[in-house]
């Protein structure tokens, strides 16, 4: 099988990692889950970091043929439509992206959110195959974390998204409108049995206790072995107990309400106002 050549950029405010993937035979690329610079405090955007993807797609001489995404993130802005201006590459979710749109539209008044996931170039369901020069992509339907989450096999390697952490810091929370700890499990198990050299790129890393570097990179025999919640053969029951319990200690993401609002638009900010300026919005509960 394959192996691509891949290059992980981490993002030091969300903790996030993008991917620039390619196949090294014909120099076709896609980008994976990239990251806009947004600080909250000032309401400040740039694309410093998408920016910086541009570079190595130039400095390796690729044609970005993808921009793909895990799922709709909670935790950073997306920066896919500045990526498909530059590069004219199409941007593809997992088809569940609608469920997730439907559920958060109302939340924040979005009236311009279609439903239907046109916003996105392409919706991928369980199983789909698609070309990256020589290479093939595999679309996989690991949904826990949310409905709409996919994960990419490309050759030997897959992008899993939120699904798992490394093994020293374990799996992804399940408890947003639409996750679920038991469906999360399943998943998970689908990834682990992959063979077990498979390698594994993460979308996240927090650093486990005891650890001084951030990584983001393991393996399914890794996983399968060593991960803090699910390794070792741990049950699904077990694990939804665990999963459950953590979730309802965890706080709320600090960019999860201007994330949802414009990630579920792929990525794209709100329409001008009259005045010029973008909005987004801040339900508030009193």
């Amino acid at each position: 099988m394959t192996t691509p050549r891949v290059h992980a950029q981490f993002d030091d405010a969300t903790n996030t990692v993008s991917y620039v993937v390619w196949d090294p035979s014909t120099c076709r690329a896609a980008i994976i889950d990239p990251v806009l610079d947004y600080d909250h405090r000032s309401g400040r955007a740039s694309h410093r970091g998408a920016d910086t993807l541009l570079g190595v797609v130039d400095d390796h001489g690729l044609t970005v043929d993808w921009i793909l995404e895990t799922h709709a993130h909670a935790d950073h802005l997306s920066a896919a439509p500045y990526l498909k201006e530059k590069t004219g590459a199409p941007i593809g979710i997992g088809e569940r992206i609608t469920e997730v749109q439907r559920t958060f539209a109302p939340v924040f008044g979005l009236e311009d959110v279609s439903g239907d996931g046109r916003e996105f170039d392409r919706l991928f369901r369980e199983g789909d195959l698609f070309p990256l020069g020589a290479l093939q992509v595999e679309v996989l339907h690991t949904p826990g974390h949310t409905p709409a989450c996919v994960s990419y096999r490309i050759g030997d390697a897959v992008f899993v998204g939120d699904t798992l952490f490394m093994p020293d810091y374990g799996t992804a929370r399940a408890d947003f409108p639409g996750g679920d700890a038991r469906t999360l499990y399943r998943s998970i198990q689908k990834l682990l049995a992959l063979p077990p050299q498979t390698t594994l790129y993460l979308c996240h890393d927090y650093k486990a206790p005891g650890r001084d570097h951030y990584a983001w990179e393991t393996t399914v025999a890794d996983e399968r072995a060593r991960n803090v919640h699910i390794g070792g053969g741990v049950d699904e029951d077990s694990f939804v107990a665990m999963r459950e319990a953590r979730d309802a200690t965890l706080s709320a993401p600090a960019l999860l309400l201007p994330s949802l609002q414009v990630n579920i638009r792929a990525g794209r900010l709100p329409a001008p106002d009259a005045d010029g300026r973008r909005y987004l919005k801040i339900p508030v509960k009193l």
